[in-house]
């Protein structure tokens, strides 16, 4: 019989900040691994690290097999000069990505990628005692941040979108993430990713054995998500002015969601075909949302086209109730967090055929070429005149939702901590690991559901 593991899951960063998906994706494997030991009776302890000064946020995730612990004081920690530099120059940081930006125009993609490589070398951080003392087995990094340390790690890198796309990160972010990213994937047991598509990538970026990456699924929100009446779907309708029928698209203002090609395809359909697509945009604003803001006024869509920023989690379930449909034009994405939540709302979706979304919604949504401003356009178009479009898009959405769910995802994710702990699966666990659902949704594994 397998001994009970401690586990620590590395969960140090601000809620509604600026890691978008990724903190649901965190908190809902948190609270799924809660629930596991009440579902088969599984008895792993989990000790989740928040951050510093503010680790009572992830309290509400958490049940009785987990506890959470502040991370180390970032006050006490020996810095490196370049998280020093990083720091200072934080306030400059609009600045940095403006004159990068022009910079990068002037680069052909062989120098960007030399930037990778050149000879300053950035130092992996490595832990100075703190899990160590937390007496665990296993340690989950499931964000991007990465510490070696002597416990066996597990690691979610996401994606590299910085080598697709190095014109959206300034020469220093690229370096970091390169560090650490690298020595992540290298130097963990398990690397875990959500498609194939980003599987394959990281593989041949990375040169790592396939073996050691494995495909686990994210599924739909599920925390904190009621069911919704008309009496919470009113008073919202109300308080943004959605009398009329809008398009959804939440995302934070990252370069790489593409708000401004997106603005661009509203504003052809106006000028070119008579057609007013209202558009409502939540999510964190970034650096980049001024340059979206001026936009939006060059194009003169104020009157229909509106940035909310975030907004609380119940009033964005009511807009994608709300919503005549969901628009998703990124360029890049390791999985879609609106995917899930437009199909769990009854919401229609159309969204960019790009890396792994094309896996992920398969025949549920309208896929386009987010690169083309006249793709979007159509798009748009077809959403918003085509209601048996709509319709059939919802129904597909409802059973295509079917083929996920976080008590899976925690299976799986339990079965990776259990064998870098070198202890002996179950045949379930083993399936479960062999299995990439994204792709195979139709495979019937029993207890897998």
């Amino acid at each position: 019989m397998n001994k009970r593991l401690h586990i620590a899951i590395n969960a140090q960063f601000i809620p509604n900040g600026d890691v978008g998906g990724v903190e649901t994706a965190v908190t809902e494997l948190v609270a799924a691994l809660g629930r596991l030991s009440q579902y088969d009776g599984g008895q792993e302890q989990y000790v989740i690290i928040g951050p510093h000064h503010e680790s009572g946020w992830l309290n509400p995730f958490t049940n009785g097999n987990q506890s959470v612990v502040s991370g180390a004081n970032p006050s006490t920690k020996k810095k490196s000069q370049f998280q020093l530099l990083k720091r200072a120059l934080r306030p400059l940081r609009p600045l940095i990505h403006e004159v990068h930006a022009v910079t990068s125009q002037l680069t052909s993609r062989r120098k960007s990628s030399q930037l990778l490589l050149g000879e300053q070398r950035l130092e992996v951080p490595t832990d100075g005692g703190f899990f160590e003392k937390l007496a665990c087995d296993v340690l989950h990094f499931p964000y991007q941040h990465f510490v070696r340390c002597a416990m066996p790690t597990i690691y979610n890198p996401h994606d590299l979108q910085h080598l697709h796309y190095p014109q959206f990160f300034t020469e220093d972010e690229i370096k970091w993430r390169e560090c650490i990213y690298r020595a992540g994937c290298q130097h963990s047991d398990t690397v875990v990713v959500a498609s194939h598509w980003i599987k394959q990538d990281i593989v041949r970026r990375y040169q790592l054995n396939p073996n050691k990456v494995q495909i686990i699924p994210w599924a739909a929100p599920t925390h904190g998500s009621p069911v919704l009446s008309q009496t919470t779907l009113d008073p919202v309708a109300a308080k943004y002015g959605l009398s009329s029928p809008f398009a959804l698209y939440p995302a934070v203002t990252w370069e790489h969601k593409n708000h401004i090609r997106l603005l661009e395809a509203v504003a052809h359909l106006r000028d070119k075909d008579g057609l007013e697509v209202r558009l409502v945009c939540t999510g964190h604003r970034t650096h980049h949302y001024q340059k979206i803001k001026n936009q939006l006024r060059s194009l003169d869509l104020n009157n229909q086209v509106e940035f909310l920023g975030s907004i609380p989690s119940i009033e964005l379930r009511a807009l994608y109730h709300l919503a005549q449909f969901v628009i998703i034009p990124t360029l890049f994405e390791a999985a879609s967090a609106p995917l899930f939540e437009a199909w769990r709302d009854s919401a229609p979706v159309a969204c960019a055929a790009v890396t792994s979304l094309p896996e992920q919604a398969a025949d549920a949504a309208l896929l386009f070429d987010p690169s083309s401003v006249e793709a979007i356009a159509d798009a748009l178009r077809q959403m918003r005149t085509f209601p048996g479009l709509r319709q059939d898009l919802v129904g597909r959405g409802a059973k295509r939702l079917q083929d996920f769910n976080w008590i899976r995802t925690a299976k799986a994710y339990r079965a990776v901590y259990r064998r870098a702990a070198d202890q002996k699966l179950s045949d379930e666990e083993k399936q479960l690991l062999s299995w990439d659902w994204m792709r195979e949704a139709n495979r019937k594994i029993e207890g897998a559901r």
